[in-house]
């Protein structure tokens, strides 16, 4: 092998910083275990809310404290956190929403509520086409209006051509230019909902939030890894944003009275007036982190944590009244917010508000500082204008070339601008949105006009943007809505780490001793360049931020098995070199090459690619995890095996080791074996119909019992205190939901899945709530001393209580099955296409996706069999297509090997085309075999040592591997050869 010293270096350089990579995984996990042994000596009860609070109080402290010093560069612990491998819900816990902005009721505000009959025609039309359609909402309007129009335009007076949009619709202008505005106006307000919940999202506090649009359609997908708190995470996502305008304090009309606060602060902390809870035990803290307290240091006070910004002269005047690290925020606001406190303020400021500023900064020390203000609050505590008044915001340049945010107002905006600045020359007003402020900019002159300028001497382009975005969420008329929820409680998470540690250990265990039983020394080999193979997945996972999921953890140990099989091709490959008397050096040489196992590894492993990438396409969630893991271990796997064990095998050629590749216990096994397959493939396809008619008869009767993301639904796993009765459950649960909800026994029998689609055509976080108490009266009987905050998801449960809860509205479980459609077919196409190309005839092709619609149909016919009594979920969900699509690239993945060993004797060697196919079926047996085996045994360690959620995905990959072992030699080949009969009898 060429190269090797360059290909040495590579493998050490990739090791070394998969390994940098991982440790910062490794370190924060310490932290955070050091944080949950503070929140449990500050918390000796199983108060899980208050637990919480702690950790976070701890991970705040330590956040920019340096926690890891590798001599030239230091990390603090946001550092590494940024850095860490992201575990996705199923094994962190937390919440993953989709929210919907109503497209209708923008279109209605847009209106002014028009009551246009024909408007309203086609708005009711459009609501009922989007029960069964995957097209945009504003998509589904135009057409239908299109439809009874008949002389009414959207630019019409009673519709579009409002006086609000008259500076954007004209009167009587055609339909094609209303549209346009339209679609941008409805994208404004969509990105306008993103900004302001990615900015909700960000102060929220979890750790890797992600945030992004899904194309075009109004929906937003919100992932929070880690949220403990659900109620507040789903209040924080789904109310309205709320902007004003007020009045505002300069620092020197407040400074008097911080200094005021200050010495009477010094006096409560002294006299140990505070409760402890509501400020930052930092010498605990301290302790823990292994460092010593100055018990003589100075006694603190209010400008211990707050940092004013005095005003010394009139120059120095500013609405930045303060700072703060933002650590110390919370102490900050209960010390302002004390009523002794409060007291201090003089009459004419005692209704202030302190709010903080929108972003932080970097302080000098390396800590976030952010910014207070004084907002001159009111009794009623009513804005002097509210954001409804906004007609249009956006960023300009200046005569200067600078950055400002040019803004228009309504009417009544315009009367109510030009009499706060009239009253507040030479002041500041702020601009505030969530109770977070995010500009204050001075007064220099009364605005009459409704048309003025934000600016700032440091503002740049990009600051500018957002605020124009923060002052046109004013016009956002509709809250955003969730279309579907899944949240999984930290508690199941930490269990799924647990289980899946497991069955990795297993599999992996099992997998290493195979190759050393079957192969002896070589094995060795093999078995190091697996173990390399690991590292190199876990460390580009980790180098990339991706988010490792329970399917993603099932996609690398399936790659384990995946990368055995190209081991397991080369050895065969040398195997046969040295019975045909060849020397070892020789049969290593063919075993690498491209006319002897290459090219069978590289054709393998492609069609598999192609799976994992249709999947990662048009998968959501974890199927992209699942994918995503698959084509990284598809790619480490093929350059270990072929690289890294050719160097192991070399240095030990060069050794002259004895090589045999074989043991006592497996020599002359699979060897002159002379089956004539095609000469059984009548019975086999005989046997493969009837069991395909089995299994369609039981699809069209029984049928197939779809999950919750494909018909829609609220799904809950409930865990007990003692063993569960489903049907009692459903029976008593039929009452309060008007029919009976669907529950089963998910795992452990105190364990059930209910799923309902009680009031699922409602949508509002108030039915959510109604249909989760309505779940808790059901079931208060079997729940003991459980409260219903106990009983809801979030938080660690040391009870009964949610451990996990899925809902899916109708609409989007449409657009999710759609996709699972477009995913296996896709797939199917490309695979079809991909063979054509490889082996230059459609009979090959042809018998590839014959056999994969055979594997398809049989597995989908033994779920519609079996999944009444089986004790574990078989939904067919986006799991099952994962699992599907995944068969369908192993099915391929063996009829590619015993395809490309066709092609090589039809190449090499004369006779009857039927005796070439049985020699190469026979020949590839011993690999078939022992790498669907290996594979197997990897899968079913999965299955029986991996967690409750996985287990249907896992059964349907393991009757998968079965029946694709099967079809690759019964079906995919003897339709090949049949096919190619009547192409040369047509020819």
């Amino acid at each position: 092998m060429q190269n090797k010293g360059l290909i040495k270096l590579f493998a050490i350089l990739f090791g070394l910083v998969s390994l940098y990579q991982l440790s910062f995984t490794f370190i924060a996990t310490k932290v955070e275990d050091n944080a949950t042994a503070y929140a449990n000596k500050n918390v000796p009860s199983n108060n899980a809310r208050e637990k919480a609070t702690f950790e976070r109080k701890y991970l705040d402290s330590v956040a920019n404290k340096d926690i890891l010093d590798l001599g030239f560069t230091k990390f603090t612990y946001n550092d590494v956190k940024d850095k860490e491998m992201n575990l996705g819900l199923d094994l962190k816990g937390g919440i993953n929403a989709i929210l919907q902005v109503s497209v209708k009721e923008v279109l209605i505000s847009l209106s002014n509520d028009s009551k246009n009959e024909v408007f309203n025609k086609a708005l009711a039309a459009a609501d009922e086409r989007q029960k069964t359609s995957s097209s945009d909402y504003i998509d589904l309007f135009f057409e239908e209006f299109e439809k009874i129009a008949g002389t009414t335009k959207l630019s019409d007076p009673s519709i579009f051509g409002t006086k609000a949009l008259s500076e954007k619709i004209s009167f009587n202008e055609d339909n094609a230019s209303v549209k346009k505005t339209l679609q941008e106006e409805i994208t404004s307000s969509i990105g306008t909902a993103f900004e302001v919940l990615r900015s909700r999202i960000d102060k929220f506090g979890v750790t890797q939030p992600n945030i992004q649009r899904i194309g075009t359609s109004g929906r937003i997908q919100i992932e929070l890894p880690g949220a403990k708190d659900i109620e507040r995470v789903t209040k924080l996502i789904t109310s309205k944003a709320e902007l004003q305008f007020w009045e505002v304090l300069t620092n020197a009309e407040v400074q008097n009275f911080f200094f005021e606060a200050n010495t009477l602060v010094s006096s409560m902390l002294k006299d140990n007036i505070v409760a402890e809870k509501d400020s930052l035990k930092k010498d605990d803290i301290d302790d823990l982190l292994g460092k010593t307290v100055d018990s003589t240091k100075t006694q603190k006070n209010l400008f211990t944590y707050l940092f004013p910004n005095v005003a010394q002269s009139e120059q120095q005047l500013s609405s930045l009244v303060g700072q703060a690290r933002v650590l110390d925020t919370v102490t900050v606001n209960n010390l302002l917010a004390k009523k002794e406190i409060r007291a201090l303020l003089p009459n004419e400021i005692r209704y202030v508000k302190f709010l903080w500023d929108y972003k932080s900064e970097k302080g000098t020390d390396g800590s976030e500082l952010i910014g207070l203000y004084a907002i001159k609050g009111n009794r009623a505590n009513k804005a002097n204008i509210e954001g409804d008044v906004i007609l249009d915001a956006a960023q300009v340049f200046d005569q200067l070339n600078k950055p400002e945010v040019s803004m228009t107002m309504n009417s009544e905006g315009t009367k109510q601008w030009a009499k706060m600045t009239s009253e507040n020359v030479g002041k500041f007003v702020a601009v505030v949105l969530d109770n977070y402020v995010y500009t204050a900019p001075s007064v220099n002159q009364s605005i009459t006009g409704g048309r003025t300028s934000i600016s700032g001497g440091t503002m740049t382009i990009a600051e500018a943007e957002d605020i124009a975005t923060v002052l046109k969420a004013g016009k956002l008329p509709a809250a955003a809505k969730i279309i579907q929820a899944e949240v999984v409680g930290p508690s199941l998470g930490q269990e799924s780490i647990d289980a899946s540690i497991n069955s990795f250990i297993i599999a992996i265990a099992i997998v290493l001793l195979w190759m050393l039983f079957y192969y002896g020394k070589a094995g060795i080999f093999s078995n190091i360049a697996l173990l390399v193979n690991i590292l190199f997945v876990f460390g580009i996972l980790a180098s990339f931020n991706s988010v490792l999921t329970l399917p993603g953890i099932a996609g690398i140990i399936l790659t384990i098995g995946m990368a055995v099989d190209a081991n397991v091709i080369i050895y065969e490959r040398i195997k046969e070199g040295l019975s045909f008397k060849k020397g070892l050096k020789q049969s290593v040489d063919e075993g690498f090459s491209i006319k002897g196992a290459l090219s069978a590894i590289i054709d393998a492993n492609i069609t598999t690619l192609l799976t994992g990438v249709i999947l990662y396409i048009f998968g959501t969630g974890p199927i992209k995890g699942f994918a995503l893991t698959l084509m990284i271990g598809i790619a480490t796997s093929l350059f270990t095996a072929v690289f890294i064990t050719r160097l192991l095998i070399d240095s030990a050629v060069e050794k002259k080791m004895n090589l045999t590749f074989n043991t006592n216990f497996s020599k002359g096994w699979f060897t002159n074996i002379n089956i004539s397959f095609i000469k059984k493939r009548k019975v086999a396809y005989v046997i493969s119909s009837i069991v395909i008619a089995i299994g369609l008869i039981s699809i069209f009767t029984v049928g197939l019992k779809q999950g919750v993301d494909f018909k829609g639904g609220r799904s809950y796993v409930v865990r007990f205190n003692q063993e569960m009765s489903a049907t009692k459950v459903a029976q008593e649960l039929k009452t309060l939901f008007g029919s009976a909800p669907e529950v089963k026994t998910y795992g452990s029998s105190n364990q059930l899945k209910i799923t309902t689609v009680y009031k699922i055509d409602e949508e509002g976080e108030e039915i959510d709530e109604l249909v989760q108490q309505t779940l808790f009266n059901g079931l208060k009987p079997y729940l003991g001393k459980t409260t219903y905050e106990d009983f809801k998801p979030g938080f660690e449960k040391q009870g009964a209580g949610v451990m996990s809860f899925l809902k899916v509205s109708p609409t989007i479980a449409d657009d999710i099955k759609t996709s699972a459609l477009y995913a296996v077919f896709g797939s199917l196409l490309v695979v079809f296409l991909y063979i054509l190309l490889r082996f230059r005839k459609v009979s090959y092709s042809l018998g590839a996706v014959a056999a994969v619609f055979h594997d398809v149909l049989i597995v989908l016919g033994v779920f519609s069999i079996t999944y009444s009594f089986m004790p574990f979920d078989m939904e067919i969900n986006q799991s099952f297509i994962a699992a599907i699509l995944t068969v369908v690239g192993y099915s391929l993945n063996d009829t590619v090997i015993i395809f490309d060993r066709i092609r090589e004797f039809s190449n090499e060697r004369t006779g009857k085309f039927s005796d070439l196919i049985n020699s190469a079926i026979n020949i590839t047996l011993g690999r078939t075999i022992n790498t669907s085996l290996t594979t197997l045994l990897v899968i079913l360690a999965i299955f029986f040592f991996g967690g409750d959620s996985i287990k249907g995905f896992m059964f349907a990959l393991a009757v998968g591997i079965i029946v694709g072992t099967y079809s690759s030699i019964f079906v995919a080949t003897p339709i090949m050869f049949d096919t190619t009969k009547i192409e040369e009898k047509n020819s």
